[in-house]
């Protein structure tokens, strides 16, 4: 997305590939709340057991663009380096809210780097509070403002996660896509068969051997 104009846009033509951005003022407020209102936030966010744990994928662009005069760059060292949970907003294609929409807490996500010199995967994270609305639609000064998402009847949401690992070295693309030809063990993997969308599912098994070849990787160095 780096190099891409803003219009390019993800699935239904609204949101680009990677809309992970820093957090607004409004969107600050309400992670604040979220602390101080922990328990009313945490009511839907039972941990899930990890026989039915789903797994998932999130892009963002950890080189500099701006959108609407805010640089939306956020990479994992960005992650890495937050003490709170990080609300992970701008969302704006109606796909990837709904897979947003359907995280547990303590559910697993790999971290993407998108749209820079080298894509790809590059390390895991944890969702620790599920869906709430995404107040940084309702900011104009805000980099994915959406005028047509309004606070009573908000269409965007937002979850909030913590870094969990960063890899020794990355799972580029490429090797990914020659992971994901016919017979292999991402063929199905919905990241390459919907490359544009930023919010992805991962199933067990993808999951497991994606895991595996960072380990392999962490172990060779």
């Amino acid at each position: 997305m780096r190099k891409r104009k803003p219009l390019n846009r993800c699935l239904d033509g609204v949101q680009p590939a990677t809309a992970r951005k820093a957090a607004p003022v409004s969107q600050e407020k309400a992670t604040q709340e979220l602390k101080v209102n922990g328990d009313v936030a945490a009511s839907n966010e039972t941990a899930v057991p990890e026989e039915g744990r789903n797994y998932w994928l999130l892009k963002a662009e950890p080189d500099s663009r701006f959108e609407n005069g805010v640089d939306v760059k956020f990479s994992i060292d960005d992650l890495a380096a937050k003490k709170e949970p990080e609300p992970w907003d701008g969302i704006r294609a109606y796909a990837a809210r709904n897979n947003l929409r359907a995280m547990k807490k303590g559910e697993l996500a790999f971290f993407y780097h998108s749209n820079c010199k080298e894509p790809g995967i590059v390390g895991t994270m944890e969702i620790v509070r599920e869906h709430s609305p995404d107040l940084s639609a309702h900011d104009p000064k805000a980099p994915y403002y959406d005028p047509k998402s309004k606070p009573d009847d908000p269409k965007w949401s937002v979850v909030h996660v913590k870094f969990r690992s960063k890899f020794a070295a990355s799972i580029g693309l490429k090797e990914l896509r020659e992971m994901g030809g016919p017979g292999k063990p991402l063929e199905n993997m919905q990241m390459l068969k919907q490359s544009r969308l930023s919010v992805s599912r991962v199933n067990p098994a993808e999951w497991e051997y994606l895991i595996g070849v960072a380990e392999e990787r962490a172990s060779a160095t």
